[in-house]
């Protein structure tokens, strides 16, 4: 059993890290491909929507298929589409065949959060930590976030865009073998049993109040992800620059991440929330004012700040779902959430036109 638990978040780690990298690795090259194909302010905030639309959009297909096909075989399958998706963007002579692979890439990466998610969940709760065990989960996404576009940002420098895209893209279909002998081919016999969570109207209530508060904090995490890096380049920040201030953000809220899932199950979401969203309020306007330097030293606290809120949100949601459907409800939340911030580049876009 601890053996099943741990591969299971070993597992679900991984594939977060790797998913969340390749989905944040988008706001280190959409300066570049501003530049390559001459867009405008809302074309790029089309590209990034076409890949978290896409993946908030088919979320909740992917829970219902993987009743059918299995949680573990559409989650690695999942990732390898992830992976091919890099690979033909890295090919990409146009906006044509780079808008289809973000597509792509988005509809793999739409089985990754609800399925690891309650993957986690399930090999945790007969033994209880289950919001610990997110905690760790949603701080391998925050690593994968830090270290995949920070090593892009870096290999930019000394080669092309084209080649470090298709490197990620084999990166993507490795980490499918890799979940492939990660994950436990039988789970936990407690699985079958699990579903422990409040039932009726208040439980409804409360998903939905959890849905409202992460979609508004989604909308402007996301908002000011997109345009952090043109907001750095106008400070007189380079390509490499970019890449190492993402790395700070996603380190500082790698940390939040961890940090604030222990910390709301301490001191209960409410206060955490409160904390951590009036600090992301300062902390951006702090951004926009601010020459280069002191943005780059103020980062890591903006991103524990900025990523600290989703963690304690996220810890809530098996509480409050319905027996036998926590799938379902982590892919409601991830799709309000995500579906907010593929919203939000586009909405923020035409107010910079």
């Amino acid at each position: 059993m601890p053996n099943a638990r741990r591969r299971s978040l070993i597992a679900a780690s991984t594939a977060h890290a790797v998913h969340d990298g390749l989905t944040d690795l988008i706001y280190v090259l959409l300066p570049i491909w501003q530049a390559q194909f001459a867009i405008s302010y809302a074309m790029i905030g089309l590209l990034r929507a076409a890949y978290s639309g896409v993946m908030a959009s088919f979320q909740l297909l992917a829970s219902r298929l993987a009743r059918r096909w299995g949680r573990e075989r559409l989650l690695i399958g999942g990732t390898a589409l992830a992976g091919v998706a890099y690979l033909i963007a890295g090919q990409a002579g146009g906006l044509t065949t780079l808008l289809v692979a973000l597509m792509l890439g988005g509809l793999g990466a739409s089985t990754q959060h609800p399925l690891a998610s309650s993957l986690v969940t399930d090999a945790h709760e007969a033994g209880g930590g289950v919001k610990e065990a997110l905690a760790q989960y949603n701080f391998a996404g925050d690593i994968g976030k830090t270290l995949i576009p920070g090593a892009v940002g870096l290999l930019l420098v000394v080669v092309s865009w084209q080649t470090s895209v298709t490197m990620i893209g084999v990166l993507g279909l490795a980490a499918a073998m890799l979940l492939w002998w990660l994950i436990p081919s039988t789970p936990p016999a407690h699985v079958q049993h699990a579903a422990k969570a409040t039932t009726g109207k208040g439980s409804v209530s409360g998903l939905r109040a959890l849905l409202a508060t992460g979609t508004l904090d989604s909308t402007v995490r996301m908002g000011f992800l997109t345009f952090l890096p043109f907001l750095l380049k106008s400070k007189g920040a380079g390509t490499a620059g970019i890449g190492i201030a993402l790395s700070l953000l996603f380190v500082g809220g790698a940390f939040g991440k961890l940090f604030c899932g222990y910390l709301g199950a301490r001191i209960g979401m409410m206060k955490t929330v409160w904390v951590t969203e009036s600090m992301t309020s300062v902390l951006v306007a702090l951004a926009v004012w601010l020459p280069l330097t002191g943005v780059m030293a103020m980062l890591p606290l903006l991103g524990l700040a900025l990523n600290g809120t989703s963690s304690v949100l996220y810890g809530v949601v098996p509480e409050l779902a319905a027996p036998g459907k926590r799938e379902q409800a982590f892919a409601w939340f991830y799709t309000g959430t995500i579906g907010a911030g593929a919203l939000s580049p586009v909405v923020f876009g035409k107010l910079g036109m």
